[in-house]
């Protein structure tokens, strides 16, 4: 072998190599080439529309929220536009921090919000530092409402200087305006809307209800929340084209949305306007009046009103007083603001009197135990002694609102209000069932009428959050007293410093025997007293069944269920609870006997110079005594298409208090002047609220609707 013409090893080993690495080079080249091609060229389509789309946000626009009008097709509740200013947190976060804080601080002035409160609303709710209330419930990549009612000066501020606002959205939208005809409140009534929570948005996803978001305002108490899934409308999307630093280029497409619909209500804002001032009036005039048993004028620290049509149980007017301005709530309420609705100092405004607030009936209950009794074994015949007192074991009940009449009848005893005649029938049907005071299962005939009457139990109105009241019978007290006998045993046993004599002696007795229903407690029930409880609304619809003879309905609000374009939806018609049974004919005894009230009775000295010959009005006072306060008024009123009811806390007497008030709307249903009756100028055309709705044009316009005549069925 040639020496000259022998290969270095190491060297044909390089040259291997460079061949593999020049071979992987131009493969990874031909590879990169292969990719571009397909992503410039045969995706390329694909990829612009997702870059494109990228630059696109979806707005929510709420929904114009339904109109809410009284029988006569009057606004009570309607929309006005205001502008809205939101952040787009996607974009926020793409800015520095410094950026960020320069922005927000320019924002927080524009708007006239303090900084704060602004990171608070930008905070997702359940995260480290959201605060309750104010937090974000909705998607992170919708804009969130930082403020709301902005002045169009500022908003347009923010829309001509995008480039000093990246990520600000500054829209229009529609809030809940109150035009208040005839100066109503009725925020009771109406309640109010606020942002919805974590747990409904959560809800409304799982059953796919697409009405809501995490914007939306939704209905809280009063027919807002009862009605709001007619009310609240469908949101609308629209799609805006923005560049990288969230500034808005143009719209992109817009799917719109549903208004909400029209709710009607049997409410008549004429009617309502003269109760509440009535109610008002009724207050101012008890605190401006002495009371002779404190030596101090009424405090009148709380009130309520009713006006019920008693052959149907619709509302046609009802006020409680404290009372708030359902404005406050629009854009957004301060903690400020929402700690006075919740103060006791306050009086509680939130808390609807009418139908949440429970107290003592007074001899307003002496009607529906007259009716028991009857329905038990006596009757129109029996007399009894109307005592100045009456002796129980070792108390002498004393009667409150009447002097001393002898032996008098059922309806002498209800005119005049006669507290020992009623202890009287009480502690005949306690000797006949229930002496045993360990007995819980006796049978109790008054009490079991008061529960025919609906007492104990929610009326059914439509709106949320109604109270029951208490019928405090036998079952009751030993449930109490099991509930709160470790309480005062301790202090019995134990009693701490600075304890009242008197506390002491009620621990002691409480502790022994608080179970024991005895003929002080059957006694002060058949009065209304002692620890029997009722809704001013329990009580107008228990009335509203003596003017029917004995038909129970669920009082209703609404009538009907309009579309935007005017078509009825829904009409929703009287409900009936229950019919009492009145084999003696107890109730037209009552009835008639209750005429006499206005005439010779405790009313008498309010009604004079009224047309009782024209307007049939059967009526009766109640002053309930409550331990540790001066006691309440009532007066329970009726004819044959209305109740009229009135209840002041801590008043004084019914008749003196609440009396000329109620004489007041009665007035006014009639157009009563002197003792001139012009229905002409009665609140309600035709006296009694049409049967018909309200005429809905296609221009918007709302006609109302023909009257019908006094007394015609619905």
């Amino acid at each position: 072998m040639n020496p000259s013409t022998k290969r270095d090893p190491a060297a044909e080993r390089s040259r291997l190599r460079l061949i593999v690495v020049r071979v992987l080079v131009f493969s990874l080249f031909a590879t990169l080439f292969a990719r571009l091609y397909y992503l410039q060229v045969v995706s390329g389509d694909s990829y612009r529309q997702a870059a494109a789309s990228q630059s696109l946000r979806e707005v929510v626009v709420q929904p114009q929220r339904g109109l809410i009008v009284d029988d006569q097709g009057r606004p009570l509740v309607a929309n006005r536009t205001a502008w809205v200013v939101s952040v787009d947190r996607t974009l926020l976060g793409r800015l520095s921090e410094r950026d960020r804080k320069i922005l927000l601080r320019r924002l927080a002035n524009a708007v006239r919000t303090p900084l704060k409160q602004i990171k608070e609303d930008l905070v997702t709710c359940g995260e480290r530092g959201s605060v309750r209330g104010r937090c974000w419930n909705g998607s992170p990549y919708q804009p969130v409402p930082v403020a709301t009612g902005v002045r169009q000066a500022e908003a347009l501020r923010i829309l001509e200087q995008p480039e000093d606002y990246p990520g600000v959205l500054a829209q229009q939208q529609s809030v809940r305006a109150y035009p208040r005809p005839y100066g109503v409140n009725l925020a009771d009534v109406i309640g109010y809307l606020s942002p919805i929570t974590a747990g409904e948005l959560n809800k409304a996803r799982k059953d796919h209800d697409t009405s809501v978001n995490g914007a939306s305002t939704v209905g809280r108490a009063g027919i807002e929340e009862e009605y709001d899934r007619y009310l609240r409308g469908r949101p609308g999307y629209q799609k805006v084209a923005v560049d990288s630093m969230g500034r808005v280029l143009g719209n992109e497409g817009e799917v719109k949305g549903h208004p909400g619909d029209t709710l009607v209500t049997s409410i008549d804002a004429r009617v309502q306007s003269v109760t509440e001032k009535a109610l008002h009036d009724a207050i101012t005039t008890a605190r401006a009046t002495y009371d002779p048993v404190t030596h101090r004028n009424y405090s009148a620290d709380s009130g309520a009103a009713i006006v019920l049509e008693a052959k149907t149980g619709r509302v046609v007017a009802m006020a409680s007083q404290p009372t708030y301005n359902p404005g406050e709530w629009v854009g957004g309420i301060s903690r400020e603001q929402l700690a006075r609705l919740y103060s006791p100092q306050a009086g509680d405004p939130l808390l609807a009197r009418a139908y949440q607030g429970q107290f003592a009936p007074g001899s307003t209950w002496k009607p529906f135990m007259t009716v028991g009794a009857f329905n038990n074994g006596m009757g129109p015949s029996t007399m009894l002694d109307c005592s100045s007192g009456f002796q129980v074991g070792n108390r002498l009940f004393h009667n409150y609102e009447s002097a001393s009449y002898g032996m008098i009848s059922f309806a002498q005893a209800l005119q005049v209000s006669c507290d020992t005649f009623f202890y009287r029938v009480g502690y005949y049907f306690w000797q006949k069932y229930g002496q045993d005071p360990t007995d819980v299962h006796a049978h109790d005939p008054l009490v079991s009428e008061a529960k025919a009457f609906g007492f104990g139990r929610p009326t059914g109105i439509d709106v949320p959050g109604e109270s029951a009241g208490r019928i405090a019978d036998r079952a009751w007290k030993l449930a109490y007293w099991k509930s709160m006998k470790g309480y005062y045993c301790g202090i019995d046993k134990h009693p701490p410093a600075g304890t009242s004599s008197y506390l002491k002696l009620f621990a002691h007795e409480f502790c022994l025997e608080g179970n024991y229903y005895r003929a002080g407690d059957a006694v002060n029930f058949v009065i209304g007293q002692g620890d029997t409880l009722v809704t001013p609304l329990q009580l107008a619809r228990a009335y509203a069944a003596l003017a029917n003879g004995g038909t129970l309905y669920e009082p209703r609000i609404a009538k009907a269920i309009v579309s935007p374009s005017g078509q009825v939806i829904k009409r929703i018609r009287p409900k009936v609870q229950g019919h009492v049974t009145d084999p003696a004919h107890a109730i037209s005894y009552v009835d008639n006997a209750l005429l006499g009230t206005a005439k010779v009775g405790t009313m008498a000295w309010k009604m004079g110079g009224f047309p009782l010959d024209q307007i049939h009005i059967r009526s009766k006072t109640g002053s309930a005594e409550v331990y540790g306060k001066q006691s309440t008024s009532w007066v329970a009123s009726y004819d044959d298409n209305y109740v009229v009811l009135m209840m002041v806390t801590q008043g004084g007497t019914g008749s003196g208090t609440s009396g000329p008030f109620v004489r007041r709307i009665w007035e006014a249903l009639y157009g009563v002047h002197g003792m001139q009756v012009d229905t002409r100028k009665a609140l309600i055309p035709g006296v009694v609220e049409p049967a018909a709705l309200p005429a809905f044009q296609p221009d918007g316009s709302i006609l109302p609707p023909r009257p019908r005549t006094t007394g015609s069925q619905p």
